[in-house]
């Protein structure tokens, strides 16, 4: 299944194990949700999270096995299944939670610590939860999860600067923009404007570098899952890096222009999947 959502990834693909399925869609049916009541609409920030609080008194409510509110049934009823079936941490789901409320927030980031801090609950417990399902749970593949997760973050970051700006919410940490001699309004008139400036190619060609360098510590990781979650993984993997591509083929100028993957570089992936080495 595949959503139609601009931030949206491949759910319960053809190489994810059937009987998987249903648990990784009520996983992503829940995650898109509560990203969806933190982001999106016109609703004010406090009316946001006052519907997370909900949505989190409803998540408690499957644990402890109460009924759920009728608002998010769809929702809560397949992934109740899911956590009887599947005996899927609390803390994981809750993680997520927490990452959305700090969304409504639209706080700044003093640094790459705190942007990375920020990803530890709204990307890498996804990657957990799918390691959960397929009976992988040792430290060194949890920590390349984390790495995986958190650079595909932080693409994602990168390669939506040109629609994030625009709505007020900034992903370079402070840090990151004081070392080019930036300012977050100076990012705000770049992306308006569509203009290019060393200064702004010099600081996404470091973003870029940094969200490479951690994708590959995470990458031997596509060698240690079995059969398809393997397979899909090396293209999860892949797709990530190829978007690093195209901004550098943009010359770094991703503040005015989004790119994305298309039906071209499906066979770009497929190819280098075959062809992926262990490290």
């Amino acid at each position: 299944m595949s959503v139609d959502h601009y931030e949206n990834f491949p759910v319960a693909s053809w190489l994810c194990p059937p009987a998987l399925r249903p648990a990784i869609t009520a996983l992503y049916w829940f995650a898109r949700t509560a990203d969806d009541l933190a982001d999106e609409g016109e609703a004010s920030p406090e009316s946001r999270r006052a519907d997370l609080a909900a949505y989190r008194r409803d998540l408690r409510c499957v644990y402890d096995g109460q009924p759920v509110s009728p608002r998010w049934a769809p929702v809560f009823a397949p992934l109740r299944e899911a956590i009887h079936q599947h005996g899927l941490p609390q803390d994981l789901l809750a993680a997520l939670l927490d990452a959305f409320e700090q969304d409504t927030y639209n706080l700044p980031f003093p640094d790459r610590a705190a942007l990375l801090a920020y990803c530890s609950r709204s990307a890498n417990p996804v990657g957990r939860l799918l390691l959960h399902l397929y009976g992988v749970s040792h430290a060194q593949a949890l920590q390349q999860s984390d790495a995986i997760c958190s650079a595909l973050q932080l693409i994602n970051f990168w390669q939506d600067l040109s629609r994030d700006l625009p709505r007020g919410r900034h992903y370079v940490a402070e840090s990151d923009l004081q070392r080019f001699g930036m300012r977050r309004a100076d990012l705000n008139a770049l992306c308006a404007s569509g203009v290019a400036t060393d200064a702004a190619q010099a600081l996404t060609r470091d973003l870029v570098q940094w969200a490479k360098a951690l994708m590959l510590q995470g990458q031997p990781l596509v060698h240690t899952l079995p059969g398809r979650a393997g397979w899909e993984l090396r293209l999860v993997v892949l797709g990530g890096l190829r978007i690093l591509e195209k901004i550098e083929a943009m010359n770094f100028h991703c503040i005015a222009h989004r790119p994305r993957l298309t039906a071209w570089d499906a066979p770009v992936l497929i190819w280098r999947a075959l062809w992926m080495r262990a490290q």
